[in-house]
């Protein structure tokens, strides 16, 4: 035994990773075997001797066994991660009538980010819902679909594409493979119960019949949506099912950052997938209206059985010819990424649809860009820049909320503030963020058209950078004193910008010069800041900006009604 895991060991330094994983879940399985009779605990013998005696099969079909089986630890733990990227999570929430949150399930997305062979790396985040079982095998099974050899640098973009549709049909496959007992069970339970019986009328046996029951459809009930990208031969592709979201930007010789959307969600309000559907004999106009299909806004997912399975039961899919909901990918690339300075971004529907809900949909990609932007030029690492990012929204979502404003709304009247009903709560929020040539080094500033963002830590104005400066000229409307170009560094304990009625307006300027990075401040660094645009005021030669609020007649009747009757003068002063 000790020779086997020695030569194993030993020949898996030259191997390929493919091999090398496989032949370490082998060496694993064995010792596993070997070792069951000196252990007091439960070893899964039935997995080694199922490995001895059964025919041999190729690695990603020997892992997708061991993904099967619910081992507490991911086969991928012992996978190259990719040193590019980092990953920010924030677990969902519902808020109560005080302004606390509250978690009210244990979190369901999931995510991978590996370095593979032969210049492959491949990124995903996937969107759980009703339970984290199938975000989970996804990310698992995808992996040993599209990391083991299944492709390398000779593939062209068409060898890519048909690599990819097949892992999704294998993992889509394999999943209710792994389920097919359980809904066998499920079926016989149902099958003896006798229908229209309240449950406290049951016999005691068919009570455990039906406890059991929901145990099985809590165990096989669930799906997701998933976003993946994949990068060979530095060229990007794309594969997505459902409502998840996939960002590029690429920063441009003008230090301007170009923000592109790859591929649109796969909702009721997506024209194409209502096409498909309408094709099928669905009604769409009713779909649309419904806005979501058994409780999902996606019309492509993995698993969920009752979707793929039991649709006929469902009155609006009942009419369909074919499966309604697929989870058939949609595939773009491959793009070129060569010369290219920038970050990719894929983001979990729940991270979108919370700053939607706070800030509107308009500017959702650009806002976003323009933290990411802000974050990667203050954080020290990726992962702090992604995890910052995320904390961010959650706040803006958070102070929506308390301040009772609906996207770009004013307040309610004092007295009648009442929590917009869509920042009520959000799901489960995953952001993965993998920057593109030097863009740690580069200037990347945030987007014209969107907001910009003040860093979760102050900059400082005592380090030397090559970034682009960005000069922040503030117009202040309950300030009659405006003050631009200030280097006073903000205080320490600064907060988190937060939304409020009167919000300061920016405006961008950026030069390519290397310069010590800085951030003026008006004194109130805690405000969101708004763009004004192009039609932006410019400072003076004094550095002060022209106001854009006339307040000459406010001045006039303040004047007026300080300066009537004694000691109208000293009030006025």
């Amino acid at each position: 035994m000790f020779l086997c895991v020695t030569l194993g060991l030993s020949l898996s330094v030259s191997f390929s990773l493919s091999h090398r994983i496989f032949l370490y879940t082998c060496i694993c399985i064995s010792v596993s075997f070997y070792l069951s009779p000196f252990l007091s605990c439960h070893v899964p013998l039935s997995l080694s001797m199922w490995v001895c005696i059964s025919p041999p099969l190729s690695p990603s079909a020997s892992l997708r066994l061991c993904v099967t089986q619910g081992q507490q630890h991911s086969w991928t733990d012992d996978l190259p991660l990719c040193r590019l990227c980092g990953v920010g999570t924030a677990p969902n929430c519902v808020y109560s009538a005080d302004g606390k949150s509250t978690q009210t399930h244990p979190n369901e997305d999931g995510h991978l980010c590996f370095r593979g062979d032969d210049g492959l790396f491949l990124y995903g985040v996937f969107n759980g819902y009703d339970g984290s079982r199938v975000s989970s095998f996804v990310s698992q099974t995808l992996t040993a679909e599209l990391l083991l050899g299944q492709l390398n640098s000779s593939h062209s973009d068409s060898d890519v594409r048909r690599v990819l549709l097949q892992a999704f049909d294998v993992v889509e496959k394999s999943y209710f493979e792994s389920i097919d007992d359980a809904l066998a069970e499920k079926a016989d339970l149902q099958a003896q119960l006798p229908e229209g019986v309240p449950f406290h009328q049951l016999s005691p046996q068919y009570q455990k019949n039906s406890e059991r029951l929901r145990e099985l459809e809590q165990e096989v009930s669930g799906g997701a949506t998933a976003a993946v990208a994949l990068i060979l031969n530095n060229k990007l592709y794309v594969a997505n099912v459902g409502s998840n979201r996939v960002l590029l930007c690429k920063c441009s010789s003008d230090r301007q950052n170009q923000v592109s959307q790859i591929g649109c969600p796969h909702t009721v309000d997506n024209e194409d997938e209502l096409l498909r559907l309408a094709q099928l004999g669905l009604d769409v106009s009713r779909i649309k209206q419904a806005g979501v299909l058994l409780g999902q806004s996606s019309t492509r997912r993995i698993g969920d059985y009752r979707a793929k399975f039991n649709y006929s039961d469902v009155e609006l899919l009942s009419a369909a010819k074919s499966k309604p909901i697929i989870a058939e990918p949609e595939i773009h690339g491959g793009q070129s990424l060569d010369g290219v300075t920038g970050f990719l971004l894929l983001m979990s529907e729940g991270l979108i649809r919370a700053l939607e809900a706070a800030h509107g949909p308009e500017q959702a990609n650009q806002e976003m860009v323009s933290m990411v932007a802000a974050e990667l030029a203050q954080q020290g690492s990726v992962s702090a820049a992604a995890q910052a990012v995320v904390d961010r929204v959650r706040r803006l979502h958070r102070d929506a909320y308390a301040s009772g404003r609906p996207p770009h709304g004013p307040s309610q009247p004092r007295g009648q503030s009442l929590p917009p009903p869509h920042c009520g709560s959000h799901e489960d929020m995953t952001l993965l963020l993998r920057t593109l040539g030097n863009s740690l080094d580069t200037a990347l500033t945030p987007t014209q058209g969107g907001r910009f963002y003040p860093v979760s830590v102050p900059y400082s104005n005592n380090q030397s950078t090559s970034k682009t400066s960005v000069t922040l000229s503030l117009v202040m409307p309950s300030q009659g004193t405006l003050m631009n170009g200030s280097h006073a560094p903000p205080s320490q304990d600064e907060t988190t910008p937060t939304l409020t009625n009167q919000s300061p307006t920016v405006t961008l300027q950026s030069s390519s010069t290397h310069t010590q990075s800085s951030s003026s401040s008006s004194g109130d660094g805690g405000s969101l800041f708004r763009q004004r645009g192009s039609q932006a005021a410019q400072p003076d030669e004094t550095g002060r900006v022209e106001p854009y609020v006339d307040f000459t007649d406010f001045y006039r009747l303040w004047s007026a009604e300080h300066s009537d009757g004694p000691g109208g003068g000293a009030g006025a002063g």
